[in-house]
């Protein structure tokens, strides 16, 4: 019997209330596919800041490399400076474990409802691949002449090919693994015609970042060209995306961006699946410790209430158990998710849902 050790983060706010129900739901695939799950929780958040003054311990990323894989609530405290525990557990966490993919799949459930008209399921079923360690969140930068009139101030976007063609080659590899459910987005017939079995679709700002994504937009084809030659290339300036996703996102099946722009078009994505109650992604390491989490804030006002929606921490749980391969369960808790969006749920909006927290997270253990 496979046996996982994964580490639990509820984090802030409602974090450790979505997170109580992935992990049940989590046990529940667990004794039905016939592995086995160990969970150690950390209380890495704001109220351990606020109680010892220390974001992170020293150790914690060598603790958590002991791990398969970390399931994290949310992080953001009312009581904590914003930065300090964004800067200090999300994004240190990211950069000493490299996990230098985010994965954002945009996936619309039945019953769930769009703000889009005329959009459905069958339309909005892509995935963003972001670059997720490198560019302006690197910290390259600084002040001069702070609180003055002539105050300056710079942010440094820096990318690596290294670190571009990486991003890039996962893309690719997650486009060709895609191919049997949605083999038609994007493709025409002629397309289908000369071989072509996905697409991928670079976003970027060629013609304003010339320097960057000339770096992005060679990679992209070099790589492309020698190595997926079954994959479909397509490019797109990242307000362009914009538009398309709200116009037609039936158009697209897999992206791959860089940092700040697949931060700014995954909340948009999340929006067009129905909002962030539902929208789940990975931070992903391919050959170390991921990181998995509902995209949706801490929501410190419905704490403790019993009315947030944990969906989004189910699905990330979900992604969790399909990044280490138990894909049969992975696929079990999606279409239990989607049965129960479609057939249960009022709402995907905190305390508008027709069910408390618990009784979401036992509908979908249970449903399994």
């Amino acid at each position: 019997m496979a046996t996982y050790n994964i580490a639990v983060i509820g984090g802030d706010g409602t974090g450790p209330e979505v997170t109580r129900e992935s992990v049940k739901v989590l046990k529940a695939a667990a004794a039905k596919f016939n592995f086995k799950l160990n969970f150690h929780d950390y209380d890495f958040g704001g109220d351990r800041y606020l109680r010892t003054g220390e974001v992170l311990p020293d150790n914690a990323s060598q603790e958590l490399r002991q791990h398969q894989a970390i399931l994290l609530g949310a992080i953001g405290h009312p009581g904590v400076a914003p930065g300090i525990l964004e800067k200090g557990i999300l994004l240190r966490l990211r950069f000493e474990l490299d996990q230098y993919i985010n994965l954002r799949p945009v996936k619309l459930f039945p019953g769930v409802e769009c703000p889009l008209k005329g959009k459905g399921p069958e339309q909005i079923d892509f995935t963003v691949v972001r670059e997720n360690t490198q560019a302006l969140y690197c910290g390259m930068g600084g002040t001069a002449h702070k609180g003055t009139k002539d105050e300056v101030a710079t942010q440094v976007s820096v990318y690596t090919r290294m670190g571009v063609e990486r991003a890039i080659r996962y893309a690719f590899e997650y486009c060709k693994k895609r191919r049997q459910p949605r083999p038609w987005k994007g493709l025409s017939e002629a397309d289908r015609a000369k071989g072509l079995t996905g697409q991928l679709t670079l976003v970027g700002k060629t013609n304003v970042l010339t320097f960057v994504y000339d770096l992005w937009e060679r990679a992209f084809h070099e790589v492309g060209k020698a190595d997926y030659p079954e994959i479909k290339r397509d490019y797109n300036h990242v307000d362009a995306c914009c538009m398309w996703f709200v116009k037609s996102p039936e158009f697209y099946d897999v992206i791959v961006t860089g940092n700040m722009f697949g931060d700014i078009i995954t909340d948009l994505g999340a929006m067009i699946q129905g909002g962030m109650g539902i929208a789940a992604g990975g931070n992903i390491n391919p050959e170390g410790v991921s990181m998995f989490e509902p995209i949706g804030g801490s929501a410190p006002k419905y704490t403790n209430q019993n009315v947030i929606n944990p969906l989004a921490a189910i699905c990330a749980g979900a992604m969790l158990l399909d990044t280490l391969g138990e894909h049969e369960a992975a696929h079990a808790i999606e279409k239990t998710v989607q049965h129960t969006t479609a057939n249960k749920l009022k709402s995907l909006a905190a305390g508008r849902m027709g069910y408390s927290t618990t009784e979401v997270g036992d509908l979908i253990a249970g449903g399994l």
